[in-house]
């Protein structure tokens, strides 16, 4: 996977999370792929759950389901997926028809495995989420830095 850094955005607070949507938007080509990578606690579901909120729809965190899909946007959760077979059974394809943005949380290390899954015409891009360590009066903010993705 090659990676080509677009954007960062550093000390984001939850408040700051439409703003981040909206420039996200700008920044990518739809129909599209977004990898959420990072820490538990990183956000990962919240900045998901805020873009799907900003879209017009409601959303739930994908944690027991796997994959839910609203209007434009499916929000798969892949942190209990162990093996590509069950990545297949997903039938993604299904899902996407007309759809806009695919977000994946925990995608990273099934990358290969999901582009043999994904239309041809996807976008591909990785949004990397880090917890800074060191805040002010217990508020915690987060790094976000968004890539562009090709294969080898």
């Amino acid at each position: 996977m090659i990676q080509k850094e677009i954007r960062s955005w550093k000390k984001v607070f939850e408040n700051d999370l439409n703003y981040i949507v909206y420039e996200l938007k700008e920044l990518v080509t739809t129909p599209t792929l977004i990898l959420l990578e990072g820490p538990m606690g990183a956000g990962k579901t919240t900045f998901a759950k805020a873009f799907i909120t900003l879209e017009g729809d409601e959303s739930m965190s994908p944690s027991y389901s796997v994959v839910n899909e609203t209007r434009n946007v499916v929000h798969a959760d892949f942190y209990r997926l162990k093996s590509r077979e069950e990545i297949i059974h997903l039938e993604l394809a299904l899902y996407l028809e007309g759809k806009k943005y695919l977000f994946v949380e925990w995608g990273k290390q099934h990358f290969t495995s999901l582009l043999k899954e994904l239309p041809e015409n996807f976008h591909l891009y990785l949004m990397e989420l880090s917890i800074n360590e060191s805040s002010q009066n217990d508020i915690q903010t987060r790094n976000f830095t968004l890539f562009e993705v090709s294969e080898s």
